[in-house]
């Protein structure tokens, strides 16, 4: 998983202006550190998470600061499957997160915070 977060951690951008742009950038950084992973994976029918990695590390990416709750939720039904053994939320700017889920451990990424931008 520090892998991971590693290689997301090296995300750079000014400017995200749509989800797609930050699939894109975090594709880029997965690739570039060699971490095999797949685009957009159905869990079950209406949970599909944004990148899943061969090791099992999900990762889910959002724009802006959407709805707390919500983004949590999303995360709790993730961490039900057997295939998901950890989560990383890439979000523009930073929420905090338990250390796990469902038993599974958690880790937010705050893209502003990585820029230097105070997101809180």
């Amino acid at each position: 998983m520090e892998h991971v977060i590693a290689a997301i951690k090296r995300i750079r951008s000014h400017l995200i202006i749509d989800e797609y742009k930050l699939h894109n950038m975090i594709a880029e950084q997965l690739t570039a550190a060699g971490i095999s992973y797949s685009h957009e994976v159905p869990l079950a029918p209406r949970n599909r998470i944004d990148f899943l990695t061969t090791d099992g590390i999900g990762i889910e990416a959002k724009k802006g600061k959407p709805n707390e709750r919500s983004v949590y939720n999303q995360l709790e039904r993730y961490a039900g499957f057997d295939e998901v053994k950890g989560l990383i939320l890439v979000i523009e700017r930073y929420m905090d997160l338990p250390e796990t889920i469902n038993g599974k451990p958690v880790a937010s990424i705050g893209l502003r915070k990585l820029w230097g931008i105070s997101s809180k």
